[in-house]
C-alpha cells in the first residue's frame, strides 16, 4: 500500500509543457529520499486546466499543484511527500483560502462541471488496463453480453436520448437500430471518429489520451448491438500521444480477452484495427472517412445509400466519434432515466467543450447540455482577460457561426444553437473579445474550408473561393455594398448544393456574421476602415504630436525607416514606408502613437 499517489498530466498540453522532465525528475527525487515504497507516481491523461500546465495533484490530500517546474521538484518531495507540509506557493489559486485549502470541486472552473465522457480523464494511468477496469471498466460489455439482447441495448440508447457528439446531433441509438435492423445478416463494421480537424477542438484527443479503453469498449457494445464483429478507429497521424495509447489499450484489451474470439465465454468475437489519417478536414465526413479507410482518396459520396445499409467496404456500418463512445459505457451501467435526467428535452446528457482564444482558463469542460454561454465563459471559464469585453463566441468550428453578446445568456443544446445561425459542432469554442475582426474572423475559416475542400463538387470547390476571395476584397477597403449581397446569395446556393457537411456548413461563419456584425461589414465597404484596428490596409498609424516627448524608442524600432524626427521634438511617420507592424505602438511608453 502507498500512503500518497502523485497524479501527473501526460495529455498534451501539459507534455509540450515539460511534464515528461517534471515526471523523472520526481521518480529521481523520491528514490533519492527513499519513498519508492510509500509513494506512486500515476501519469495521467488532462485534467482539463491546460493554461496551469503542467499539472500535479497528490492524494490523499488532493493538493493541486499547477505551473510546476522542474526546480520545483526537491521542495515538493522534502516539504509535502517527507514532511507531510503542503507547498502553498505552487498551489492553483482558486483552491487557497486565508485560512484552508479548498477542494478542487468547490472551485469555479469545476463545481458546474459533470465528467461522464472525462470521468477517469486525469484520475487513472490510460496505459495500464488494470486501473481502468478498477474504475468500473468493461463491467458494461459484460453485463451486455451475459443480460441484455440486441434490442435491450439499442433501446437503452434510444431511451437516454444520447445524440453524436460529433457534429450532426443523430440520434445514437437510432442509428444503431438501422444499422441493426437494415440487413439482418452479413459483415457489419463498427468505425469511431477520431479524425477531429476543427481550428481549436481537442475534445476527443483528450479523451483518448485519458481514457483510452473506454472508446474500445463502448465499440465491443455497439458490434454486440449490431451484430459485427469488427471495429475500425480512423484517428489523426498528429495525435502521436492518443495513438500510442490506443496502440497499448488494444493490445492490453487482447491479452485480457476482452477484444478477440470468445469475450467473456459468450461465443460473441470482437476485434478493433486502428488507422492514421494524414489531416485532411473532409475526412471527418463520415463517407469520407470509410472511403479512406478503404484506402482511397477521402472523398463524400452522395446518400443515400446512407452507411447502415452501405458503407465500409459497402457493408452496414456505424460511425460515432469519441465523446459520443465515451458515454455509452455509463449508460449501460446507470441506465438511460440516468443520463436522460441531465441535459434539456432534446439535449440529454453532457457536453466536453475545449475552451479557447480570449479567455482565462483555456483548457477543456464538461458540462450539462443546458449550461448558458455566459456561465461557460465568466463562470468556468474565467471571464475575458486583460479587462476587455466579450464580442462573440464561435462553436463548431469553420462549420458553425460566431454567437454575439445578445445571445450571451442562451442555454447551450443542438437546437438553441441552430437558431441563432451557429451549431454545436464537435465542441470547439473559441472565445473573442473586442479587438477581434468579424469580418477577419470569417475570412480565417473560409480560407481553412478553401483548403480542406476535396474539390469533389463544385458547389463547394468553386464557392468557397469565391466566398473567401470577396472577404479578402472586404478587408483590403475594395468591397463595395454589392459584394455584401453577393456574400449572402453565394453561401445559401453554397448551402443548398454541396455535396457534403463540409460544404453545406461552410457558410455560416460569413452568414452568422452578417446577420450580427454588419455594421462592421459596412464600415468596412463605406468607410473603408476596420473598427477593431486588425485589417492592415485599412489601418493607418500616427503620432499625436502633444504626446510625443522625442524619445526616439519607436523610430529605434521601426524595421522600415518610416518614422522621422529629432530628440526632445515630435516625430512623423512616413504612411508610405509604413508597414503597420505595431512595433512603434508596443514600444511608445506615452501613448503617443494612434492606431487608426
Amino acid at each position: 500500500m502507498y500512503r500518497s499517489h502523485v497524479l501527473i498530466c501526460g495529455g498534451t498540453g501539459c507534455t509540450s509543457s515539460g511534464s515528461a522532465e517534471i515526471e523523472k525528475a520526481l521518480i529521481s527525487e523520491i528514490e533519492k529520499n527513499d519513498l519508492s515504497n510509500e509513494v506512486k507516481v500515476v501519469k495521467t491523461g488532462c485534467f482539463g486546466l491546460c493554461a496551469l500546465g503542467p499539472i500535479m495533484i497528490i492524494y490523499p490530500e488532493g493538493s493541486f499543484y499547477s505551473m510546476v517546474k522542474v526546480e520545483d521538484i526537491p521542495e515538493i518531495v522534502s516539504e509535502h511527500l517527507l514532511k507531510g507540509r503542503v507547498v502553498k506557493r505552487l498551489l492553483y489559486k482558486e483552491t487557497v483560502t486565508e485560512n484552508e485549502i479548498k477542494s478542487l470541486s468547490e472551485t469555479d472552473f469545476y463545481k458546474k462541471q459533470k465528467r461522464v465522457a472525462l470521468r477517469n480523464c486525469g484520475v487513472i494511468n490510460p496505459e495500464n488496463i488494470e486501473e481502468y477496469i478498477g474504475r468500473s471498466g468493461y463491467e458494461a460489455l459484460g453485463k451486455v453480453l451475459t443480460e441484455m439482447s440486441q434490442d435491450d441495448v439499442v433501446q437503452t440508447l434510444l431511451d437516454s436520448g444520447l445524440r453524436g457528439r460529433g457534429g450532426g446531433g443523430f440520434p445514437t441509438g437510432l442509428k444503431w437500430k438501422l444499422a441493426k435492423n437494415l440487413v439482418k445478416e452479413g459483415q457489419k463494421y463498427v468505425c469511431c471518429n477520431a479524425d477531429e480537424g476543427d481550428p481549436g477542438a481537442f475534445m476527443d484527443r483528450s479523451v483518448l489520451e485519458g481514457d483510452p479503453h473506454v472508446v474500445l469498449e463502448a465499440m465491443a457494445i455497439a458490434g454486440y448491438a449490431i451484430g459485427a464483429n469488427q471495429g475500425y478507429i480512423y484517428v489523426r497521424a498528429e495525435y502521436p500521444i492518443a495513438v500510442q495509447r490506443l496502440e497499448i489499450a488494444i493490445k492490453q484489451a487482447r491479452e485480457y480477452g476482452v477484444l478477440g474470439n470468445d469475450i467473456f465465454g459468450t461465443g460473441f468475437s470482437f476485434d478493433i484495427g486502428m488507422r492514421l489519417g494524414a489531416g485532411a478536414f473532409v475526412c471527418g465526413e463520415e463517407t469520407a472517412l470509410m472511403t479512406s479507410i478503404e484506402g482511397n482518396r477521402g472523398e463524400p459520396n452522395p446518400r443515400p445509400p446512407f452507411p447502415a445499409e452501405k458503407g465500409l467496404f459497402q457493408k452496414p456500418t456505424i460511425l460515432n466519434n469519441v465523446e459520443t463512445y465515451a458515454n455509452i459505457p455509463q449508460i449501460i451501467l446507470n441506465g438511460a432515466q440516468w443520463f436522460a435526467s441531465m441535459g434539456t428535452e432534446k439535449s440529454k446528457g453532457t457536453k466536453v467543450f475545449a475552451l479557447g482564444g480570449k479567455i482565462k482558463n483555456t483548457g477543456l469542460v464538461e458540462v450539462p447540455m443546458g449550461t448558458t454561454l455566459r456561465e461557460v465563459i465568466e463562470e468556468i471559464g474565467g471571464g475575458i482577460p486583460n479587462g476587455k469585453k466579450f464580442k462573440a463566441a464561435q462553436t463548431g468550428g469553420p462549420s458553425g457561426g460566431c454567437i454575439p453578446t445578445e445571445h450571451f445568456d442562451i442555454p447551450i443544446d443542438y437546437d438553441n444553437l441552430i437558431s441563432i445561425g451557429s451549431m454545436m459542432g464537435s465542441g470547439g469554442l473559441i472565445v473573442m473579445d473586442e479587438d477581434n475582426c468579424m469580418v477577419d474572423i470569417a475570412k480565417f475559416f473560409l480560407e481553412f474550408t478553401v483548403d480542406e475542400s476535396c474539390g469533389k463538387c463544385t458547389p463547394c470547390r468553386v464557392g468557397t473561393k469565391r466566398l473567401y476571395e470577396i472577404l479578402d476584397k472586404i478587408t483590403k477597403g475594395q468591397g463595395t455594398l454589392e459584394d455584401l449581397d453577393r456574400l449572402e446569395e453565394l453561401s445559401k446556393y453554397i448551402k443548398e448544393n454541396s455535396l457534403c457537411g463540409l460544404g453545406q456548413t461552410a457558410p455560416n461563419p460569413v452568414l452568422s456574421t452578417l446577420r450580427y456584425f454588419k455594421d462592421e461589414y459596412i464600415a468596412h465597404v463605406v468607410d473603408k476602415r476596420c473598427p477593431s484596428g486588425v485589417c492592415k490596409d485599412l489601418l493607418s498609424f500616427e503620432i499625436i504630436a502633444d504626446k510625443c516627448k522625442g524619445c526616439t524608442a519607436c523610430a529605434r524600432v521601426c524595421p522600415a525607416g518610416a518614422i522621422t524626427g529629432t530628440v526632445k521634438i515630435p516625430h512623423v511617420i512616413d504612411k508610405t514606408k509604413c508597414l503597420k507592424c505595431g512595433a512603434c505602438i508596443e514600444k511608445c511608453k506615452f501613448g503617443a502613437i494612434i492606431k487608426k
